[in-house]
């Protein structure tokens, strides 16, 4: 990845940290935003000492405007953008245990609002500034598309992210894919499943060796991942 652009999104822990350090191990200058500073601080500090290139940038994927301002930073600094990485994502409450039946109108909203929207406005910000061989990965899992209970709007808003990538990928050149970790230790999974770190070379793969026609408009997940580079 050396001298690419890349966008990461939700990056100050979990899966969009550990993507940025990969990143930026494989060369590429990385723009990471998330809501936190203080876990970005923390981030470019990390990726400085192994001397790797991190640009650092609070913004909500709920806002348009900041968004906006994102990719302008990103293409101000590499050029084109090689990769945008769709990743910032919440959940409200414990994983596995926020059935529709009792779901909050507020954290429907919100899920929606950043889950869905916000992969959508992070797609849509990026378009002027993509590069030709540019390549847009969303980050999702299982359950967008396999019922399961207690996970309520948040399935509800990753079966939308994944929609906004087919609908992406239809209308555009560029490829538009979903790549789905499997079950990854964060936040959102209550500390459960694979270290972030050992799930972030899927996406630098996700991001330059899969193939493009794989990419677009699919799913690239776990098995793929492993059938590909064993």
């Amino acid at each position: 990845m050396d001298g690419d652009t890349t966008v990461v999104t939700g990056a100050s822990r979990g899966i969009g940290a550990a993507v940025v350090r990969e990143f930026a191990a494989a060369g590429a200058h990385v723009v990471a935003c998330a809501r936190d500073a203080d876990g970005l601080d923390d981030l470019a500090a990390t990726v400085e000492s192994t001397d790797g290139t991190v640009t650092t940038q609070r913004a909500d994927v709920r806002d348009e405007f900041d968004v906006e301002r994102l990719m302008e930073t990103a293409a101000r600094e590499g050029g084109g953008i090689d990769t945008v990485v769709a990743n910032a994502g919440v959940y409200h409450g414990q994983a596995g245990e926020t059935p529709l039946t009792s779901e909050s109108y507020a954290a429907f909203d919100d899920h929606l609002r950043t889950n869905g929207r916000g992969t959508f406005t992070t797609i849509r910000e990026s378009l002027p500034h993509l590069a030709a061989d540019a390549r847009i990965l969303v980050t999702s899992g299982s359950v967008a598309r396999e019922a399961k209970p207690g996970y309520g709007s948040y399935a509800v808003s990753k079966a939308t992210a994944e929609a906004v990538a087919r609908g992406f990928a239809a209308d555009l050149d560029h490829p538009v894919g979903v790549v789905d970790p499997g079950v990854v230790a964060t936040d959102l999974t209550g500390g459960r499943g694979r270290d972030p770190a050992d799930v972030a070379p899927m996406f630098r793969w996700a991001a330059t060796d899969a193939p493009a026609a794989d990419l677009d408009g699919g799913i690239l997940d776990l098995q793929a991942w492993k059938r590909a580079t064993r």
